[in-house]
């Protein structure tokens, strides 16, 4: 099969297109007609469709779909669609993806409904797929002793540091929420002491802040976990743990959904680990929590 070019898109498109010429022979009809469809398609319109669209704008179905990918040497669709992101995202302005983005979905509000829900299942699904037991076990043994617990996150990386940071105390752990940047974060790695463990939350951009922190943390003998899409990769031989969460290749579900959902099997892991501790701090929380409102309950009678 002859396919063009795909000039400056980036070399998921690249990757792709190759992919579809170097297996060709080795596809059945089916598979062919997904491949083409593949190769030729604009690269917004793969970005922001799900394996079902792909399966009927491509005269199949999605578990052809799913299995012409698996062919082509992708682990499914999620892994397609963010090689492609990655050029996509570099060579179409912001605004540009919005539109296109708006003019998928349309004002359709069951296709909204279905389009959201199915990228945040693939971005679940392919989190479970991309952190193995091992891997997991590390990461919760890193923070299972640990005196203080560190986590870091800024921009979309907030909401899922700030909420192991507050769940971890509600479990009966110390710990310690981190969005400082620049001169501001030297304070906060004054704080680090051996045997304190850092979450990080980072999905892609290798910040200066991201090493120093790593760098510190070794150096007093604390343990660091990193929560990632892309770095893994760069960090992993001076980390404890690489704990993989997918990052939106469309923009339709929210950037923090995954590294929510890694934050939230740590707590039930450590949960499960001291069990006496956590019941012990769930119940010094509602006693509070009764007090706070049988004293205002007070002040207005």
């Amino acid at each position: 099969m002859k396919i063009s070019d795909p000039g400056d898109l980036g070399e998921g498109l690249a990757r792709l297109r190759a992919a579809v010429r170097d297996n060709w022979e080795n596809l059945s009809a089916s598979e062919r007609a997904v491949a083409q469809y593949l190769a030729t398609a604009p690269v917004e319109q793969l970005l922001f469709s799900g394996a079902q669209e792909l399966g009927s704008a491509s005269g199949t179905s999605n578990a052809t779909v799913v299995r012409a990918l698996q062919r082509l040497g992708y682990a499914g669709l999620p892994a397609l669609k963010r090689e492609l992101a990655s050029g996509f995202t570099a060579a179409v302005a912001p605004e540009v993806r919005l539109k296109q983005r708006i003019a998928h979905v349309g004002r359709d509000l069951d296709g909204i409904w279905s389009d959201v829900i199915d990228e945040a299942q693939e971005r679940i699904e392919q989190t479970r797929r991309l952190t193995d037991p091992d891997t997991l076990r590390a990461a919760v043994t890193a923070l299972a002793d640990a005196g203080e617990i560190h986590c870091f996150g800024i921009a979309a990386s907030e909401p899922a540091a700030r909420h192991l940071a507050l769940a971890l105390g509600r479990l009966g752990r110390r710990s310690r929420f981190i969005d400082a940047t620049g001169f501001a974060l030297a304070d906060h790695l004054l704080a680090l002491r051996q045997n304190d463990a850092v979450v990080i939350f980072q999905p892609g951009r290798a910040l200066t802040e991201l090493t120093v922190l790593i760098e510190r943390a070794r150096a007093v003998g604390a343990r660091t976990l990193l929560v990632t899409d892309e770095l893994g990769e760069e960090f992993g031989d001076r980390v404890d743990a690489v704990l993989t969460a997918p990052h939106t290749p469309t923009g339709i579900t929210s950037e923090a959904l995954t590294a929510l959902v890694v934050a939230d099997v740590l707590l039930l892991a450590l949960t499960t680990l001291d069990e006496t501790r956590a019941v012990d701090a769930s119940h010094q929380l509602t006693v509070l929590r009764e007090q706070l409102l049988s004293h205002k309950g007070n002040r207005k009678s």
